[in-house]
């Protein structure tokens, strides 16, 4: 038995009986998934065999075990009608298709290195890769200036105030505001000990140096 090719990348449409039966595959690039499908061959005996079921349906009677004849004699022929059409199908697909010397992969043309005999995925085009590490460089660069420049605007922020992330008065989100957005109440107030003068933080009931109650 001759070598079967596409033995993972194709997809068999065929249909064994009905007005439509036939074969029909489709084969894959495994680099881009692009499909070839093959022309639709008809499967009469299975076609035939739709018929006389329909015409079953409509008269009823002898009919019915006529067509159960006949589909069993378009069951007993599809096998080899079905890899005599996939052989065929094979043969066409071999013609839009490479296979890679060095991963075994089917391709399509557009995924092929033809220069090198190989895929892409095994030979790259040394052109696409150089701009591709052109973009890769512009992007790395880009992202380190930006990183410095976060570092100088983050050192100009007062990370020394103190930041209320929510409300006291009404529960609001502030995300750090001096003002809440909201009811407006200013946020973020110091709480001094009236007997040490230690800086406490909002709401505290009892000074963090002294002990001594801020109320």
């Amino acid at each position: 038995m001759s070598e079967i090719k596409f033995s993972d990348n194709y997809r068999d449409s065929s249909k064994e009986s009905g007005v439509d039966a036939g074969f029909q595959f489709e084969f894959f690039c495994e680099h881009c998934s692009d499909t070839w499908r093959s022309p639709f061959v008809q499967y009469k005996r299975g076609q035939f065999s739709g018929w006389l079921g329909k015409l079953a349906d409509l008269v009823g009677g002898s009919a019915g075990s006529i067509s159960n004849t006949v589909g069993g004699l378009a069951e007993s022929g599809y096998g080899e009608a079905h890899d005599e059409a996939f052989r065929e199908a094979i043969e066409q697909a071999k013609q839009h298709f490479h296979r890679c010397a060095k991963c075994s992969n089917y391709v399509c043309d557009r995924c092929w290195n033809s220069a090198r005999g190989l895929c892409l995925a095994c030979a790259p085009s040394v052109e696409a890769e150089i701009e591709s590490s052109k973009i890769a460089g512009e992007v790395q660069a880009a992202s380190e200036n930006a990183f410095e420049e976060g570092r100088k605007r983050g050192g100009r922020i007062d990370v020394k105030r103190d930041r209320q992330l929510s409300c006291p008065d009404c529960g609001a989100e502030s995300k750090g505001a001096k003002y809440c957005p909201e009811c407006g109440a200013k946020l973020a107030k110091k709480k001094f000990c009236p007997d040490c003068g230690a800086e406490n933080v909002p709401d505290t009931k009892f000074c963090s140096e002294c002990g001594k109650s801020t109320t």
